[in-house]
């Protein structure tokens, strides 16, 4: 496992706890606003952390860590992800996972083997080709089924998990919020995220474009919580290269 990236201590990639964060290299989307781009574009440019190396940092600080964020990138393009999150849990740590939701055969595997205890997945867009290949930065006609898929495992409930959307100027209105909504509707937990477009992004049309005022983002979660109550509003937290 080539761990890319780590922070030792974080109180917001995880609810109500603190985690340390482990940055896995690559992606299988191209998103135009994501601002991890050299971990997306150019992992191998990056120097790989020994997992020993976190591992030493992890016990020592057991006592102050609830739980391990692997994210990317993709967590799931990775085939040895369930040895990590294993190796994690040997530890006694809780293990969170950031997905795309691209990989639904890898989910159910981390989930059935009890190897992860909370999934955060991105939803994108609204389901339908042209939005959603807009917003991944490819055509996704051949992921959507997989995504699907995803959604629907998670909402049978054997894992606390959440869904989340990052809202883009040009690429979100509110009609999307609603149809994303619909599709999850009675999920646990759906969050909708501003965009910051103040740092480099992989489209770099969307490096320091407009914003979503503070006024539409309340919109936003105003149309969403009339389908599901339980949507918040959270900010937002860059990866530090």
């Amino acid at each position: 496992m080539e761990i890319k990236g780590f922070i030792n201590l974080s109180l917001v990639d995880w609810d109500g706890r603190i985690s340390s964060v482990v940055f896995l290299g690559g992606c299988n989307l191209r998103c135009p606003f994501c601002y991890n781009v050299s971990l997306v574009l150019h992992p191998e440019k990056l120097p790989t952390i020994p997992f020993e190396q976190i591992e030493n940092h992890l016990k020592k600080r057991r006592e102050w860590i609830d739980g391990i964020v692997i994210t990317g990138g993709e967590p799931t393009i990775h085939n040895d992800l369930p040895d990590l999150c294993q190796k994690i849990k040997k530890l006694g740590f809780l293990v969170k996972v950031d997905t795309n939701g691209t990989n639904p055969a890898m989910i159910g595997e981390l989930v059935n083997g009890k190897l992860v205890d909370y999934i955060a997945m991105d939803i994108k867009a609204p389901p339908t080709i042209t939005k959603h290949s807009r917003a991944c930065g490819i055509n996704t006609e051949n992921l959507l089924e997989k995504i699907e898929k995803t959604i629907d495992l998670l909402l049978e409930d054997m894992v606390e998990y959440e869904f989340r959307t990052t809202l883009v100027p040009g690429l979100h209105d509110e009609l999307d919020i609603e149809e994303i909504c619909q599709r999850i509707r009675g999920c646990r937990k759906y969050v909708i995220q501003k965009y910051k477009g103040d740092i480099e992004t992989i489209g770099p049309k969307f490096k320091g474009s407009k914003q979503f005022s503070e006024e539409e983002m309340k919109a936003f979660l105003t149309t969403a919580k009339k389908i599901m109550p339980n949507t918040t509003l959270r900010g937002f937290s860059p990866f530090p290269l």
